[in-house]
């Protein structure tokens, strides 16, 4: 069973399955449980996190379960509480501000999901304080990973962050969620297809490092979770408890690889330049809406792809100048240096180019044996009333195929949107998104 292998995983006696020895995570616990209510204050303080500790919620998440784990800490000595601006944004003046705010604390404990998570994990991290997080809703994977998405001078950028002590998951909680973020996290776990192969692709095509153990970690829930999803929405606990052991072992995953690799590749890139470039006025989305749409597309034109002969692969002739006209001065300067890592040069171009007309059948059968189908993965979104397509998530048309055209530029990581452009299709895929 997959809560077999949390537990080994957690004790370190799981075995390594990409060479010998024993996965490790730093991460002490993860409580799934059907309730947590009356435990709370027992489950930190068996966490020696210091004398006084900092609950760090928002009036939403303080509403649904801060006051429970507040007058449970406090009834064992001084907190700090903060309580954020309703909806915070997960950027560096808001870590700053918590940051300023928890001074004096030895630890955090955040009370929330994706944002609150994200904003106390790096606000750790630069502080060098431990911190635990009582998760309030199943909307994303990073409860357990070791980086957190925050913009900086307007760019969303994945920056370290502190490993929580502890994960705690009221599962009655989870279920009480808005629909929204249910569903954001369902769509946070169909990437897994998508973001394995374009890893895959980069370790084929360029030798980088590709580990089996995040995948291995959670091959054995993703057909009970795509097969039920719509179960998730029937407040079925059962159903729940595998979305939730799935978003902490997807964390963990990326922990164990030290950084976003295995849950974050080109379906994320596209989610990211919407962040980043779409206008505010839109209305709002989850981040895990916008992944439901965009692991649809990449799967796709990770099919397309793989359904043709070798790509003939070129220079993309992209420079400075075109990243600056496209982005802004400060924006363009930010992911041209990120870009050019990836940029090929004739002499490489010309070798790739090799590589692939004598190893395509090969490199065809390898990401085939690990990915999903687009049917599959839509049959199951559309079982559970997930976003779909890009006006699902309030993203012009035009704009979305923008996005998926031009996300690759915006970070170093290798993957089918670049074979794709490389080889002169990438405009006519995006034109079809």
């Amino acid at each position: 069973m997959s809560q077999d292998l949390l537990d080994r995983l957690l004790a370190g006696t799981l075995p390594d399955p990409d060479g010998p020895g024993l996965l490790s995570v730093p991460v002490r616990r993860v409580v799934i449980a059907r309730t947590l209510a009356g435990r709370e204050g027992e489950l930190v303080r068996s966490l020696a996190l210091g004398p006084r500790l900092a609950v760090v919620s928002d009036p939403t998440t303080r509403r649904v379960l801060g006051e429970r784990v507040v007058a449970a800490l406090s009834a064992a000595g001084p907190i700090e509480e903060v309580v954020l601006d309703e909806a915070p944004h997960a950027d560096d003046a808001t870590v700053a501000a918590i940051r300023a705010r928890t001074k004096d604390a030895s630890a955090l404990i955040a009370v929330g999901s994706g944002t609150i998570n994200d904003l106390c994990k790096h606000a750790a991290f630069l502080d060098a304080k431990p911190y635990a997080v009582f998760g309030t809703a199943p909307s994303m994977n990073g409860y357990t990973s070791m980086s957190a998405a925050i913009t900086e001078h307007g760019h969303k950028k994945s920056l370290p962050a502190r490993p929580p002590q502890a994960v705690f998951l009221d599962l009655g909680v989870l279920a009480a969620a808005p629909a929204r973020m249910i569903r954001s996290g369902l769509g946070d776990s169909a990437c897994r297809s998508t973001a394995e192969a374009d890893w895959l692709l980069a370790h084929l095509l360029l030798d980088q490092t590709y580990r089996l153990a995040p995948f291995m970690l959670l091959r054995r829930d993703e057909d009970a979770l795509l097969a039920n999803a719509g179960a998730l929405m029937a407040g079925d606990l059962d159903a729940m408890e595998v979305l939730a052991r799935t978003l902490v072992l997807s964390g963990l995953g990326m922990t164990l690889c030290g950084g976003s690799y295995p849950a974050s590749q080109g379906e994320h890139l596209i989610s990211h330049y919407i962040d980043m470039l779409g206008e505010p006025a839109w209305p709002a989305s989850f981040h895990g809406e916008h992944i439901a749409v965009t692991t649809l597309t990449m799967a796709r034109i990770q099919e397309t792809m793989l359904e043709g002969p070798a790509p003939a692969v070129a220079p993309s002739g992209l420079g400075p100048v075109d990243f600056e006209r496209h982005f802004g001065a400060e924006l363009g300067a930010s992911c041209w240096a990120a870009f050019a890592k990836k940029a090929f040069s004739p002499d490489v171009a010309a070798a790739l180019q090799g590589r692939l007309a004598r190893e395509w059948p090969e490199i065809r059968r390898r990401i085939g044996a690990v990915v999903r189908s687009s049917a599959e993965v839509e049959k199951a979104l559309l079982g559970a009333g997930a976003p779909t397509r890009a006006s699902d998530i309030h993203v012009p048309e035009n704009f979305y195929r923008e996005a998926v055209l031009h996300a690759r530029e915006i970070r170093d990581r290798y993957g089918f949107l670049d074979l794709a452009a490389d080889s002169g299709r990438l405009s006519a895929l995006a034109a079809k998104a």
